[in-house]
């Protein structure tokens, strides 16, 4: 029974499955060796690459000592000349004008490229500051109250005072808010000390929004920086000596701030003309005299 089993015939299948396996075997064998075989070319080939590259070098070397030994020869002075050591000259290479030209824009222009971009940028910024519409006022607003300083109205109930000076059109009048507070770090990070120094030597603002802080911190001297509002307004109930105080005026509900806002010691003052770092007192005075009339009717109005 078993021997009839073991004498079974291969079939058809069994033969094609025996056929396969042996052409991928011979296939995978044949890679394998084909693998080796670029293996050893490679191999081979940077063998005889690290070969020439230590000929050159040996010669090079030997070349270098060939020299030493020449040179000190020609110190010692056992030879007058040498072989080996010649002294090369460049040949000078003749250019043209438009080559000359050419080879200078080459050589530079990295340094071309900048010096171009930054007239450019300086042109752009001449010419901004030059066509840029100056407000026809400017009023300094130096005192930490940020519900004042940014309200969105302080400056439109300014406008409506004012004067087309720049004569463009239209009626503007820019306060320029600086938060000068206790905190001198806060002070810092606001850049209010740059903001200050900046606007207090030239002749653009007048007119000042300030507090008893600002009195004492930057003005220090009333009597030779302030207008006598005394003066101006002899009967003016708000107005004591340089300072027009807001306490007691309705500019909280016309500026739509809290009253609370408007603290005991705001005031409003003017800016006496005279030479400063970035001005001179005819400039300033020139300011004085256009903005006066609009400071006026602000005053009255708030009176």
């Amino acid at each position: 029974m078993n021997d009839k089993n073991n004498n079974k015939p291969i079939s058809d299948d069994d033969e094609k499955l025996d056929i396969k396996k042996s052409v991928f075997q011979v296939n995978k064998e044949m890679q394998q060796k084909r693998q080796e075989e670029l293996e050893a070319q490679q191999a081979e080939l940077e063998r005889q690459y690290a070969q020439r590259e230590k000929e050159k070098q040996e010669a090079y070397e030997k070349k270098l000592l060939d020299e030493k030994i020449e040179l000190m020869r020609l110190k010692q002075g056992l030879i007058e000349e040498s072989e080996t050591i010649h002294e090369e000259k460049e040949e000078e290479i003749k250019l043209t004008f438009g080559k000359k030209i050419s080879n200078f824009f080459y050589h530079n222009k990295w340094w071309l490229g900048l010096g171009a971009f930054f007239v450019c940028l300086g042109s752009y910024l001449i010419y901004d500051i030059v066509t840029k519409p100056r407000p026809d006022m400017i009023i300094l607003m130096f005192c930490d109250n940020a519900a004042v300083g940014n309200s969105a109205y302080l400056e439109e109930y300014c406008s409506e005072f004012g004067e087309d000076s720049n004569k463009n059109g239209k009626t503007e009048v820019a306060v320029y808010y600086i938060p000068y507070g206790d905190d001198d770090y806060t002070n810092y990070q606001n850049g209010v000390t740059n903001k200050l120094t900046t606007y207090l030597n030239n002749e653009e603002g007048i007119m000042i929004i300030g507090n008893d802080k600002t009195v004492t911190d930057l003005i220090v001297n009333p009597e030779e920086l302030l207008v006598d509002l005394s003066t101006l307004y002899p009967d003016n109930p708000h107005v004591d000596k340089y300072f027009f105080y807001l306490k007691d005026t309705d500019i909280a509900e016309k500026l739509g701030v809290p009253k609370s806002s408007i603290t005991d010691d705001m005031f409003f003052a003017l800016r006496k003309p005279k030479d400063v770092m970035d001005a001179s007192k005819e400039e300033m005075q020139e300011t004085y005299d256009k903005d006066i009339a609009t400071i006026d009717r602000i005053i009255n109005d708030l009176s």
